[in-house]
């Protein structure tokens, strides 16, 4: 995509001159949606980014909250969405190769990853291929590099049928003396690559993320996907430790989106500086390229870092020490952004404007129209089969089975409950993570979806005895210049923003993926939020039941279905359902019942409703019998998803009530028992599954692609 008209001729203006061939593809791609974020920046002041723990917010390579005053967490989430449709392996893998870069950059060391996928109809062949790819990527890239996957979502859904969406974030830990940034520090600083030598590959990323993908994506734009190389991240993670610890850093970028060019303009700029970088100098793995190509390829597991002259030589020494290349490609100035090859200037910009000074778009937006009621009839046993077997309420088992979700001995508790929980052992903290959307929920009520979606982030870390600390964001959606697309995008980063005030939590940083059309039309709206949240020690119950308690329901039961799997899976349209009036109480009070000495168990309810959450807590030695009494319509009680519910299984069901207090309404459901079986009665009717039927019809992923 050629750098838009209107653009060149304002930075002509700027220049008072020509733009070359050279800095007419930097600005392509520095001013394209994906790095500049000129549709959607104007719309993300709507997030509180700051507190009291926030060290670091929006705008670095990763955001830094404290866990005390000795120890930080660094947080970051990017999207690879276009180059996983054309190249569902590598472009998954680099994703997590790009993110975990980010935290490296920052002086930190990763510790736990979360990946959020969205496919079209798992019936259809291609959103099979499209997943199996994927899961393999991201696999194959965290499993070799050592980095755990510890938590994640995966949804279906028509809307990404031509668009599939990868969205994945990374935890790492640093003490507060080893944090960098990638603030440039002083003139005459040596600006020194390390990592992979580069080559062809990557050409042209930025931009391509920032069009709608075409019907040939798969084949034409292969060019701009990056092939990654886990074995080379893995000595790259272990050398920036190294680095780090013999303080040889003064600031640090990841080669990502718009490769050298991006990295290395970006870096001056934040510092109010300037750079003279000699392209010839860049170590390449494939002869005759040119200063574009050496410019712009998004060849991966590379790093930019400042260096004072003095320590130029071991930064050599530990490069060569860890099997890396290394070189020297210029200096930190007080000037312009310079770029020359072979003694020729072809980049010679104020680096501030640059990387900056994008214009922003002004755009029209149409409000999403609200839904109607209008339910289905149906039996309620039929309906809750198919929620059961669906693969959106399904067991995701055959996803993070094929994960090394434990090495770094950090897991306290791993996928299939409702957050993770790693041990950071020094400090006494277990943190929890949750990250994921529902598009279901967006794509019926767009604000009240993304509220729906940041309140059941949080009731995930609450169901393990966290409180929210921070988050960070991927916010996904169509071609933002359609003014109904752009209606719905607007709405969830309001309803995402409005939620997370409501918790008191900062989004402290994220990533902005748009352009998200293709032939089949625009994806829903997706705003993916990676949430971390904290607690003493490391123990929390599970979700499986112990076999001899009283069931109880934290929460406010639903009046409404809009939103659920249930009326997408029947067809139907619903309001969607209220949400508490103080998320904050609600979420504070179940983490204190999750942590209580007579709880044995809790589980969210979301997704497929408090039918799915009994089912998923069965067990061949505990099951559950539940009366519901008369009153309410049988599916609300049992499919609707709102968030912001948990099932506790309790032996002290006086003390549960005492926790929460006026937080929220406490229902007896029944108890639990050593049937192994689910018995749920409900207006007249009786639902009824062992454990083993309701295994069988849970494990739909794992049989159909096993």
């Amino acid at each position: 995509m050629p750098l838009d008209e209107a653009d060149a001729s304002l930075i002509r203006a700027e220049l008072g001159r020509e733009l070359t061939d050279a800095e007419a593809l930097l600005f392509e791609n520095l001013w394209s949606e994906h790095c500049a974020y000129r549709s959607s920046r104007p719309l993300l002041s709507a997030f509180d980014s700051e507190n009291e723990d926030v060290v670091v917010g929006p705008g670095d390579d990763a955001a830094v909250v404290a866990l005390d005053d000795e120890t930080y967490l660094t947080m970051g989430i990017e999207s690879h969405n276009h180059p996983s449709y054309v190249d569902p392996f590598d472009g998954a893998a680099t994703g997590v190769g790009g993110i975990v870069r980010d935290t490296l950059s920052m002086g930190a060391y990763p510790i736990g990853l979360a990946d959020s996928l969205y496919f079209g109809d798992f019936g259809r062949e291609h959103s099979r291929y499209l997943f199996e790819g994927v899961v393999e990527g991201i696999s194959h890239y965290g499993n070799c590099i050592g980095v755990p996957t510890v938590t994640g979502s995966v949804a279906f859904h028509d809307g990404y049928e031509g668009n599939p969406l990868v969205n994945v974030a990374c935890l790492g830990l640093v003490p507060e003396e080893r944090l960098v940034t990638a603030e440039a520090q002083s003139p005459e600083n040596k600006l020194v690559l390390v990592g992979n030598a580069t080559g062809r590959d990557g050409l042209g990323g930025a931009s391509f993320a920032s069009e709608d993908l075409a019907e040939d994506a798969e084949t034409e734009d292969r060019p701009a996907v990056q092939v990654g190389d886990p074995y080379a991240e893995k000595l790259l993670i272990e050398a920036n430790e190294q680095l780090v610890d013999d303080e040889l850093v003064q600031a640090a970028r990841d080669l990502g989106a718009a490769g050298l060019g991006g990295a290395s303009s970006e870096l001056v700029a934040k510092g109010g500086l300037g750079a003279h970088i000699e392209l010839e100098q860049v170590h390449q793995r494939e002869p005759n390229m040119n200063a574009m190509e050496i410019l712009l390829a998004e060849s991966q597991e590379r790093m930019c870092y400042e260096v004072r002259p003095k320590d130029v030589d071991a930064v050599r020494e530990i490069a060569e020490r860890f099997d890396l290349g290394c070189s020297v490609i210029g200096e930190v100035t007080d000037g312009n952004y310079v770029c020359t090859f072979e003694g020729e200037t072809v980049v010679d910009v104020p680096a501030e404007y640059l990387a900056d000074g994008a214009p922003m778009n002004d755009l029209d937006a149409v409000e999403p129209t609200p839904q109607s009621r209008d339910l289905p009839d149906l039996e309620l046993e039929a309906a809750f089969e198919t929620l059961l077997s669906h693969p959106n309420t399904a067991s995701k088992r055959w996803v993070y089975r094929q994960y090394d979700h434990e090495v770094g001995n950090r897991t306290a508790k791993r996928p299939g409950d409702d957050a993770a929980l790693l041990a950071v052992r020094e400090t006494g903290h277990g943190v929890a993570l949750s990250s994921g959307a529902d598009p279901n929920w967006t794509d019926a009520a767009p604000y009240d979806g993304a509220r729906a979606v940041a309140l059941e982030n949080a009731t995930n870390l609450a169901a393990v005895g966290a409180t929210p600390l921070a988050a960070v964001d991927c916010l996904n959606g169509g071609n933002p210049e359609k003014p109904d697309v752009y209606g719905g995008f607007s709405a969830v980063v309001d309803g995402l923003a409005d939620m997370c005030r409501a918790l008191d939590t900062p989004v402290v940083g994220g990533n902005v993926s748009l352009y998200n059309d293709s032939a089949a039309g625009p994806i829903p709206p997706t705003p993916t939020l990676a949430v971390v949240g904290t607690k003493e020690g490391y123990d929390a119950p599970g979700t499986a039941l112990a076999g001899d308690g009283t069931l109880l329901l934290v929460g406010e039961q639903a009046a409404a279905l809009g939103g659920s799997q249930y009326l997408a899976s029947h067809g139907g349209t619903d309001a969607f359902p209220m949400l508490p009036d103080d998320p904050l109480a609600v979420v504070e009070a179940v983490a204190a019942v999750a942590t209580h000495d007579a709880t044995t168990a809790v589980h969210d309810v979301s997704h497929g409703g408090l039918a799915v959450t009994l089912a998923e807590m069965v067990t061949a030695d505990a099951g559950v019998e539940v009366t519901f009494p008369g009153g309410a319509r049988p599916e609300e009680l049992l499919f609707s998803e709102r968030p912001g519910r948990v099932v506790v299984e309790t032996s002290d069901p006086a003390a549960v009530r005492e926790v929460v207090g006026d937080a929220a309404p406490v229902t007896e459901l029944g108890r639990s028992d050593g049937s192994g079986a689910l018995s749920v009665s409900v207006g007249g009717g009786t639902l009824d599954a062992t454990v083993d039927e309701i295994a069988t019809a849970r494990n739909v992923i794992d049989r159909e692609l096993s």
